[in-house]
């Protein structure tokens, strides 16, 4: 149960951290000048990479990680099930992060970085109410 728990405090931790981070990095590709360009080889980013090889394998980890534990813990409190909630709003911003990255190399001119600030803020507000809940375990009583 613990090794379980640590993975899922380290995997969430990664997956965070690459959330926060893939924003900045989707709009520094839209808003960076460069002087001399490359040919650009289709689906060829940093920004793809850390999504692809970082955040969804992390999210993935700590998905099935936090499932095990809770369900060997046997916890079924309501703190719980807002937290579930909160992080199947994380998920929808993991994949709206994919959606933005498709769109920057789409490279059609539609907007990006008002949308990267948005998810970046976002995700952000969300991984704090997620950590005020899991450390806080709120009661129904006080929510009402």
């Amino acid at each position: 149960m613990l090794g379980f728990l640590l993975l899922h405090i380290i995997s969430v931790l990664f997956w965070a951290a690459s959330l926060l981070y893939l924003p900045a990095l989707i709009a520094g590709r839209i808003t960076r000048d460069e002087k001399i360009r490359e040919p650009r080889v289709p689906y060829d980013s940093i920004s793809r990479a850390v999504f692809t090889y970082v955040a969804t394998p992390a999210a993935l980890t700590a998905i099935i990680s936090g499932t095990l534990v809770f369900s060997l813990n046997y916890t079924t409190d309501p703190w719980l099930i807002m937290k579930l909630t909160l992080v199947t709003l994380l998920v929808v911003c993991h994949t709206l992060a994919g959606l933005l990255i498709l769109r920057a190399e789409a490279e059609n001119g539609k907007p990006v970085v008002p949308w990267c600030v948005l998810l970046g803020l976002v995700s952000g507000l969300l991984m704090l109410l997620i950590v005020w809940t899991v450390l806080g375990k709120p009661a129904v009583g006080d929510w009402l």
